[in-house]
């Protein structure tokens, strides 16, 4: 009847979205405090089973609610199925109440898109999805970005001197270094089969040749390679949201964490594992001293995925 699950927001990495799912009706957090909800009309998908590929019908938003302010409804949209919507939405709001607390969900995305090297290994990570995406989905152009956020803040001393943004500038290099994209089931034991045949992408790879940080640390030369480190620093975060990581690369992710206390803060109750909790509550009393002093509307927000933007048209209210 109810379904719960986490999925990584990307191209950019932006985060993991929480997801309660109950028929038609979806509940989608990024932080595990403010739940977006919406309905959609399933019965519009009658008769589309043979369709080529996927079918979707646009979804209304049933309101938004967290535990401190409730539920705030979205506008009404009377129909022939309004009432059959609104259980839908009313029942998925009481598991909602229920599920919050025990958020982070496991993560369900297991098929994942890689942009691949020229030799064939595993670069960085493009999309995933919960489901085998169609086959069309692997053609056409693809390219990896680094975001709005990132090409605004992210600075290192390895960007040459003559280059006016570092963000754009590691974009370049890394999109410049790839080969092809392919998708890939990733198995239990980590390791990835590939769903179709791609020129230059192999049947199967092991899951130690799939960055634990979603981009390719190895293989670069010194000054690269500093460049990347530096950008995973900056992400750290975010990618403190993955699951898997060795104790040693959360330790050091969290000590990076450090320096966005802010970005913690906001994250933090999603974390699956802390590898010194210390750290952690250092950050948050860090960045509420940071907003005590700080301008309102201050923040730089990112961009979120399309995916993101599809389910949530309007942003915040």
């Amino acid at each position: 009847m109810v379904d719960s699950y986490a999925q990584r927001v990307l191209n950019p990495f932006r985060g993991v979205m929480q997801v309660v799912r109950h028929q038609a009706a979806e509940a989608v957090s990024m932080d595990g405090v403010h739940w977006d909800i919406y309905v959609s009309n399933d019965t519009l998908l009658a008769g589309t089973e043979g369709a080529s590929g996927p079918v979707q019908v646009s979804e209304a938003r049933f309101g938004r609610w967290s535990a401190g302010t409730g539920l705030a409804r979205g506008p009404l949209h009377p129909s022939e199925d309004f009432y059959r919507m609104e259980r839908m939405g009313m029942v998925l709001y009481e598991h909602l109440r229920r599920l919050h607390e025990q958020v982070p969900f496991p993560f369900r995305d297991r098929y994942e898109r890689w942009l691949l090297t020229r030799t064939g290994e595993p670069l960085v990570l493009l999309d995933s999805s919960v489901g085998r995406p169609a086959a069309r989905s692997n053609t056409g152009e693809f390219e990896w970005r680094i975001g709005l956020a990132a090409q605004a803040q992210f600075a290192s001393p390895a960007v040459p001197e003559a280059i006016d943004n570092g963000g754009r500038y590691l974009m370049d290099y890394v999109n410049g270094m790839a080969g092809c994209a392919a998708w890939y089931h990733r198995e239990p034991d980590g390791s990835g089969q590939a769903l179709d045949e791609v020129a230059g992408a192999a049947a199967r790879l092991p899951a130690a040749a799939f960055p634990a940080l979603l981009l390719r640390r190895t293989g670069h030369d010194l000054g690269h390679g500093r460049l990347i480190d530096d950008f995973i620093a900056w992400q750290a975060p975010w990618l403190l949201l993955l699951d898997g990581l060795a104790h040693e690369v959360r330790a050091d992710l969290e000590r990076q964490a450090r320096r966005r206390a802010a970005e913690v803060a906001k994250l933090y109750r999603l974390y699956p594992a802390q590898a010194d909790a210390e750290q952690i509550q250092a950050a948050r009393i860090e960045a509420r001293l940071q907003a005590s002093h700080s301008e309102p509307g201050s923040a730089c927000n990112d961009d979120l995925s399309t995916f993101y933007i599809e389910l949530n048209p309007g942003g915040d209210d």
